[in-house]
C-alpha cells in the first residue's frame, strides 16, 4: 500500500480562487470529533506565491484536479501550521511534494510529522514579506501570519474567524449545534478556540497593533478592507476593551 493510502483522503471542496495578487483561498470540508460529538463543517486554506514557490497556510488535502490547479501556480515548496487543531493534512503534502513542514514549537502533529522548521517570532519565515504574531497566553500554541501585501493581510487560523453563515459544506447537525453556540458571527474569534485556549485580551491587543487590512482566516470568508476595525470591535465586545 503507498504511504499517500493511509492518511486522511480529500474531501469536497471549492476552487481555488485568487483573492489578492499572488494569495489564493479555497474552500473545503472538515470531519472531525470533539468533544465526543461528531462535527462537520466547512474550512479554508490559505496559498501565498512568492516567486515560483508555494506556501500552504492551513493545508487542505485537495482532489486530483485541485492538486492540478495549485501544481500549476507553482512548486509547493512550504506547508504552515499556524493552529494547533488544524494538523489533518500536513502529512500528504509533506510526503507528496516534500515540502518544507513549518509549526509553532509545541505543536502536536499527526502522523508522525515532525517540523522541519519552527514557525515564530524572530525567526525565519516561509516567504518574504512574512511576519509571525504568536498568541502567549493560550494553553495550545497558535500563530497568526501577516503577509506586507495590499496593506497588510493576516492569515489566521482559528483565534481568528469570519463565518457569517454556514455553505454547503455542513452538516445539518452541525449546522445547527455551531448556530446554538454563537459560530456565525462576522469578525469573530472561535468560540471553541476561546473555550479550549482562554487567551487573555493582552494577546488581542498586541495583534490589534498590528497594521493591517484585510483577513484570511481558517473559518469563513476573506474579510476585506475593515478587518483591523471589525477585530478591534469585537475585542472590545468579547474583553471590554
Amino acid at each position: 500500500m503507498d504511504a499517500l493510502d493511509e492518511l486522511p483522503p480529500a474531501l469536497p471542496h471549492g476552487e481555488i480562487e485568487e483573492v489578492f495578487p499572488d494569495v489564493f483561498f479555497v474552500t473545503g470540508t472538515m470531519k472531525t470529533v470533539l468533544m465526543d460529538a461528531p462535527w462537520h463543517f466547512s474550512r479554508n486554506m490559505t496559498v501565498v506565491r512568492d516567486g515560483g514557490d508555494l506556501t500552504l497556510v492551513n493545508p487542505m488535502r485537495l482532489d486530483e484536479a485541485g492538486l492540478k490547479k495549485l501544481e500549476s501556480l507553482g512548486r509547493i515548496a512550504h506547508v504552515v501550521q499556524i493552529g494547533s487543531l488544524h494538523d489533518r493534512d500536513n502529512a500528504f503534502y509533506k510526503q507528496r511534494y516534500g515540502a518544507t513542514f513549518w509549526a509553532p514549537p509545541g505543536t502536536q502533529h499527526a502522523y508522525g510529522l515532525v517540523p522541519d522548521k519552527v514557525l515564530a517570532p524572530d525567526s525565519e519565515v516561509p516567504f518574504k514579506g512574512c511576519t509571525v504574531f504568536a498568541f502567549e497566553t493560550t494553553r495550545m500554541p497558535e500563530c497568526v501570519l501577516r503577509i506586507d501585501r495590499a496593506g497588510g493581510i493576516l492569515v489566521a487560523c482559528d483565534a481568528l474567524q469570519n463565518w457569517v453563515e454556514p455553505n454547503e459544506y455542513f452538516s445539518d447537525e452541525s449546522r445547527e449545534m455551531m448556530r446554538g453556540m454563537g459560530f456565525f458571527q462576522p469578525a469573530n474569534f472561535g468560540p471553541l478556540f476561546m473555550q479550549v485556549n482562554q487567551p487573555k485580551v493582552g494577546d488581542y491587543a498586541r495583534l490589534g497593533a498590528i497594521p493591517y487590512r484585510h483577513a484570511l482566516c481558517g473559518h469563513g470568508a476573506p474579510l476585506r478592507d475593515q478587518a483591523a476595525e471589525a477585530y478591534a470591535e469585537r475585542t472590545r465586545q468579547v474583553f471590554g476593551a
